[in-house]
Parts: structure tokens; C-alpha cells; sequence
């Protein structure tokens, strides 16, 4: 099938909801990850990219973010205490459809969820949306720096391809250095049964709790 865009609409699992993120989410997800630990590992271009206000963080979304490109997602916790709470985002995007090529990124979480079943479950949902789509090779990538980032890519069962040098700027006027990884449609099926035994281990049937 050839490869299209998927339509704008929530992914439900069983421990969260990905729902396309929209202007509205920003002063929730503000909350969740406007924190100087979220970017010190990279995110929105470093440390020299935390904006510590609101209105700040709203401004600067409004650049970042893939709103007319690709598919923003705002990421709630399904159940429990804490059901319904913004805990993050992530982007399928940098759509290639010729040659069957997309990208997981943008992806920040509340640090109480770090560790959690959250980002398996977020990656099962969005790899499966795009190859059922017709994408066959889906990048995911990291501040070279990052390496909590970049362990947690390959714990998917990402291959690593290597480093794309001087790839972006940072925003402290650095070039960051991307590790790059990609999952291919050939090696979904296996990727897909290790993310759902993930989530099934990790997750244990007991709802997320923010702490």
C-alpha cells in the first residue's frame, strides 16, 4: 500500500491516550515538562532552550512543534488516581511518503513518568499507526550527548545507524550531533511482540502514578 499521512485522531492503549496536540494542550503540557532537567538532555535544543515561564514555554511551542507537518500528540494517563493528566508529547512527522520514511520525535515526558510503561507503550502506538500506514522505515534520534535518550531508543529494539555530524543547532549556538536509529517494516513484527511484552511486564496491570 503506499505510504500516506495518517489522519489527526487519538491513540487509545492501555495505560495512556496519545490525542493530537493543539494550542489548548500547551499551558498542561507546560506543567509537565517545563522543567530544566527535561531539557538538559537535549530536548528543544538544550539547556539554552528552557523557557522557565508559561508564556514563554507558549511561544516557543508555537515554533517547535510540527502543527501543520506532521502529528503532535498530548499524552494522558488512562486510570487510576492520576487518570487524564498531561504527562507529555511526541510527534510522528518529517513525512517522506515516496519513499516510505517518517519520524518519531519532539518527545518529552513528566520526569515521574521517566522509567515508567509510558514510552514503550507511546512507541507501540505510534510505530504501529505508521506502518499501518505504509511507512517501511521509521527514524528515531538523539542529542549524541543524550544518552538516557539514546539507551531508551535502542531498548525499543531500534537499530543505530550512526551519527549524522552537525546536524542541528542547538540553542546555545552549538551544532548537536544526532544518534541516529530507524525500525524497518521487516523488523516490526519483532519489535511490536518485545514492546507489548514490555508493556504487559512493565506495567504490571496497575495504572501510572505520578509521585
Amino acid at each position: 500500500m503506499p505510504a500516506t499521512r495518517p489522519e489527526p485522531a487519538p491513540l487509545e492503549g492501555r495505560y495512556i491516550r496519545l490525542e493530537p496536540l493543539t494550542p489548548a494542550h500547551l499551558p498542561e503540557l507546560f506543567k509537565a515538562i517545563g522543567r530544566p532537567e527535561v531539557f538538559a538532555g537535549g530536548y528543544g535544543g538544550g539547556p539554552a532552550g528552557y523557557r522557565a515561564t508559561e508564556p514563554e514555554f507558549i511561544a516557543w511551542a508555537g515554533r517547535y512543534y510540527q502543527w501543520d507537518r506532521g502529528n503532535p500528540y498530548a499524552i494522558r494517563l488512562v486510570g487510576g488516581p492520576d487518570a487524564g493528566t498531561l504527562i507529555g508529547t511526541s510527534t510522528l512527522g518529517d513525512f517522506v511518503p515516496a519513499l516510505e520514511a517518517a519520524h518519531i520525535g519532539w518527545t518529552a515526558y513528566d520526569p515521574r513518568v521517566w522509567g515508567t510503561v509510558v514510552n514503550p507503550e507511546a512507541k507501540l502506538l505510534l510505530l504501529g499507526l505508521a506502518f499501518e500506514h505504509g511507512f517501511g522505515r521509521v527514524k528515531i534520534q538523539a542529542d549524541v550527548l543524550n544518552t538516557r535518550s539514546r539507551a531508551a531508543i535502542a531498548k525499543l529494539g531500534a537499530t543505530f545507524e550512526g551519527i549524522h555530524r552537525r546536524d542541528v543547532p542547538r540553542a546555545d549556538g552549538s551544532w548537536r550531533d544526532s544518534a541516529v536509529f530507524s525500525i524497518i517494516i521487516d523488523e516490526w513484527p519483532e519489535v511490536r511482540a518485545g514492546l507489548a511484552e514490555r508493556v504487559e511486564n512493565q506495567g504490571g496491570g496497575r495504572p501510572v502514578q505520578l509521585s
